[in-house]
């Protein structure tokens, strides 16, 4: 299932590394983030609940960049 975000990034920079930090995310099959448009669409494994996935994306990318926003 693939599902798209808003969210709220600084740079294009930053959405290489969220891109990079939620890949590694249990559940994650896929993740582009969109510096342009200020998307994030997400591919789920099979059978992931995508809220409880999107929490810990959400807390990976705010590793990366402290004051980003995904609206879930």
């Amino acid at each position: 299932m693939k599902k798209t975000y808003k969210i709220e990034v600084d740079c294009a920079n930053c959405a290489n590394k969220m891109e990079d930090a939620a890949r590694n995310i249990s559940g994650v099959k896929e993740v582009v983030v969109n510096f342009m448009t200020q998307k994030m669409i997400v591919e789920f494994e099979e059978g992931q609940e995508t809220k409880t996935v999107m929490e810990d994306v959400q807390k990976a990318c705010r590793k990366v960049e402290p004051d980003c926003e995904i609206f879930l």
